[in-house]
């Protein structure tokens, strides 16, 4: 096998992501199984796809990462809050850690994914709790906002990282 998409997902957003990254990559010689169905078949490179909890990813995913020994690794994930670039850029920092250092670390494509209803309503519990009412508008705007997501223009944009990859670990770029 020469591509393994690995994907865990908590509300379906990381599974389009997944899907996407799947569909673009050149070949027959791949799979893509969710970390749940995921049977260990080895594959040259693997792109590792993740739901964002607090920051990082779920432990789920740091156990396999840290298991890619010697591999080609790209990460994707989904994060509720916005589309905040540095925020992307440290959660990517926390997950790739977890890889061994004779991973090839191939770089990571975010974007931001709709969050559960309960989340809508706890922010909605803090609007009375005396916390800074513009904090929490920004909060629900942002949840709002994420119901869209991810959009088309995500899926391309995951399509076009995984293309990318894929061009690069061909010509040896990376």
């Amino acid at each position: 096998m020469e591509v393994m998409v690995i994907y865990s997902s908590h509300t379906g957003n990381t599974k389009k992501i997944a899907s996407s990254i799947f569909a673009a990559i050149p070949g027959d010689s791949k799979d893509m199984q969710s970390i749940d169905e995921y049977s260990g078949k080895d594959a040259e490179t693997y792109f590792v796809g993740f739901w964002t909890d607090k920051g990082t990813c779920d432990m789920r995913v740091v156990d396999l990462l840290s298991e890619l020994e010697g591999k080609n690794v790209a990460l994707f994930g989904t994060c509720g809050m916005g589309t905040n670039e540095e925020y992307y850029k440290s959660i990517e920092q926390k997950v790739k850690v977890w890889l061994p250092e004779d991973c090839r670390y191939l770089g990571a494509y975010m974007c931001q994914g709709k969050m559960p209803m309960q989340v809508r309503q706890k922010y909605e519990m803090m609007e009375n709790s005396g916390m800074e009412e513009a904090k929490v508008k920004a909060m629900l705007r942002n949840f709002d906002e994420a119901l869209l997501h991810p959009d088309a223009e995500d899926l391309k944009n995951a399509a076009a990282f995984a293309v990318n990859v894929m061009d690069r670990l061909k010509n040896r770029e990376c």
